[in-house]
């Protein structure tokens, strides 16, 4: 797949840059995480719902869901491989059926964005598509902890 880089150009990189594309990608992770948060506190009622805030959190959790991720999931940068990586090898493996999981992040986080900002209800629909399409991804290319 075009989006993943291939053994060819892994073999270029140092140890430095596949710990920097694991740390980019953690980076990644944690804005996913950040403000999928924000929006499952307001679907939760734990936080009150506003729909500016709301609004800019879909918006956030889309763009980093959209990042390219040919710079970031470099081949041998899988668990074990490198630092503290928690990617599978199948990753790379199966790119397709990695790129399609990712894909659906992009999808639902991109509907998500008016959802979050038309109602409470309409948000709280969103979020089952966004947790959805984490868990699916997480299921199969994500390891356990280190």
């Amino acid at each position: 797949m075009a989006g993943l880089a291939t053994a060819a150009v892994a073999a270029n990189h140092s140890d430095k840059a596949a710990m920097a594309a694991v740390e980019a990608r953690k980076a990644q992770m944690k804005l996913i995480a950040y403000h999928t948060g924000i929006l499952g506190a307001i679907a939760k009622g734990e936080t009150e719902y506003d729909s500016e805030t709301a609004r800019n959190a879909a918006m956030n959790l889309h763009a980093a869901a959209g990042l390219a991720r040919g710079t970031m999931w470099i081949e041998g940068t899988e668990q074990g491989a490198v630092g503290d990586s928690r990617a599978k090898a199948e990753i790379w493996s199966d790119p397709d059926g990695f790129a399609e999981k990712f894909t659906a992040l992009e999808t639902a986080s991109g509907e998500m964005i008016d959802a979050a900002a038309a109602d409470l209800d309409s948000l709280r629909a969103g979020m089952g598509s966004v947790g959805q399409a984490c868990k699916s991804c997480h299921d199969t290319y994500r390891g356990p902890e280190n």
